[in-house]
């Protein structure tokens, strides 16, 4: 089923997960993905490694997804990749009946200084898409403080619109744990006649030294509640791993009071605490 078809109807719950390297065996995430299919997602959306690696054991999550009854959003990026390598790759997902896909640029490789493929933004890529696959529901991403590598918001602001003329459905937004940034950043996007969906990304607060690589590497802010658990807690990672849950908790409930289009939850592949945060958050609801 189609991502927007389910938000005319709810807001819609899903959480993203990565494949094991080809090295590694898939029942350790399979048995994550059982756990999590408890909380009754309507979609699980699946990355692949930085430089296209590990695109083969992507859809070999996508298809597990797929037989298990459930939705699958697949990454696609621009990374590395020509036209042809998309046509194969959206090819195989929509043989397997995948409806969805989040068409994203990808984190450039240590060493990169573009894409190396045929595509240097996210922009063009849904374009290429839209016109080669137009059943398709194309996700895209947001970033409510801003794009680390734009020059300016208002920049930002401007690719995300012709994301939103190239084809892209609805939007899925980099981790944001500023809820007064969110709600800024809706006010301008609206603002600037971009009307899709939004669907809130929450990147669970498990251990201190994560929570201020991810901030930090992406050009996010640490707000005063957080911060305030990092001074307290953040030299005893049990304890911090405990008021980090709490107020992971806490950020999906104000979010949802919000007014949000979707919740998308990184699981990290950790379904121990991702169910813990759930099961304090009460769902399903």
């Amino acid at each position: 089923m189609k991502v927007t078809d389910i938000m005319k109807k709810k807001m819609t719950f899903s959480f993203e997960v990565f494949p094991p390297k080809e090295d590694k065996p898939m029942e350790p995430l399979l048995e994550t993905l059982n756990e999590l299919y408890r909380f009754e997602p309507d979609y699980i959306s699946c990355t692949y490694g930085a430089g296209g690696t590990n695109i083969g054991r992507s859809l070999e999550v996508c298809k597990a997804v797929k037989e298990s009854g459930h939705n699958v959003v697949p990454h696609m990026t621009c990374i590395g990749n020509t036209r042809e390598d998309i046509r194969k790759y959206v090819g195989e997902y929509t043989a397997i009946g995948i409806e969805n896909l989040l068409a994203l640029r990808g984190d450039f490789p240590k060493g990169w200084n573009g894409t190396k493929g045929d595509f240097k933004n996210a922009d063009s890529l849904i374009g290429f898409v839209r016109d080669n696959y137009p059943d398709l529901s194309i996700g895209a991403a947001c970033y409510p403080e801003k794009h680390l590598l734009a020059p300016s918001f208002e920049a930002d602001i401007t690719h995300l619109r012709q994301k939103q003329d190239n084809g892209a459905d609805f939007l899925t937004t980099q981790l944001c744990y500023d809820i007064d940034a969110y709600r800024r950043f809706i006010d301008r996007i609206r603002k600037a006649g971009i009307g899709l969906p939004v669907v809130v990304g929450v990147m669970p607060v498990l251990n201190k030294d994560a929570v201020i690589n991810m901030t930090l590497g992406n050009g996010c802010s640490v707000s005063r509640d957080l911060a305030d658990i990092i001074g307290k807690y953040g030299d005893d990672p049990d304890d911090f791993r405990k008021a980090g849950k709490e107020y992971t908790c806490s950020l999906i409930h104000r979010y949802i009071a919000e007014g949000i289009d979707g919740l998308h939850i990184y699981s990290l592949n950790k379904q121990k605490n991702i169910s813990d945060i759930l099961n304090m958050a009460g769902f399903p609801f």
